[in-house]
């Protein structure tokens, strides 16, 4: 992975995933990687402008602990701190039913795209992104931080990628406002591999706070 000096968290944050392209930004959780497939994106019509929530100004930093998605009946546990392995891989979650924030990145509510990972299974168990695919425009994503207040985060986009056309820039890349990436596996289960060939992203901004 890259070493470059770079000025600002969010910028940081973009430039390792750059340099994780081959690697954690393509598999997100182990055992991800799959065949090639075209990159898709299930339909889903855009919020109108006029409803559509106005963004929020960014938060300061602090540190995420629980995640709820109330459409999908999401509501974990404590959210573990994700680094990078040895040999510059995505750490991943090490059960299905915990929650990864990606420590190098922003926090949830703070200027950039904030990342939280989760498996869709794991050892058989049904993960807690086991029906993040369903997630819809406009649902609403609860992250509660350390600092006691609790960021409300509005879907704007669901995308589903295959790992050799995973548009790293898009997803990790800078934002000028504070945004969340929800992020499993998809696609079809690759019985040989014991993989998945896609990954399904959940795109939200910041547009409130309690």
């Amino acid at each position: 992975m890259s070493t470059t000096r770079i000025p600002s968290p969010a910028g940081r944050f973009r430039r390792l995933a750059a340099g994780l392209l081959a690697g954690a930004a393509l598999v997100v959780l182990v055992g991800c990687s799959g065949p090639e497939a075209a990159q898709t994106e299930r339909p889903a019509p855009p919020i109108p402008a006029a409803a559509a929530p106005a963004a929020t100004a960014p938060l300061a930093a602090s540190v995420p602990e629980r995640l709820q998605v109330p459409s999908i009946g999401v509501a974990s546990g404590p959210l573990v701190k994700l680094g990078l392995t040895a040999d510059g891989a995505l750490e991943v979650p090490a059960d299905a039913t915990t929650v990864g924030w990606f420590g190098l990145g922003p926090t949830p509510g703070a200027t950039g795209p904030a990342v939280l990972a989760a498996h869709v299974d794991y050892g058989g168990v049904p993960g807690t992104f086991t029906r993040l695919s369903a997630v819809a425009v406009g649902d609403e994503i609860r992250v509660a931080r350390a600092d006691g207040t609790t960021a409300l985060f509005t879907t704007y986009r669901v995308a589903q990628y295959a790992k050799s056309a995973f548009p790293t820039e898009e997803v990790y890349g800078d934002t000028p406002g504070a945004e969340l990436r929800l992020i499993t596996c998809g696609g079809a289960f690759d019985g040989a591999t014991r993989s998945y060939a896609d990954n399904v992203v959940v795109y939200a901004r910041l547009t409130g706070t309690v």
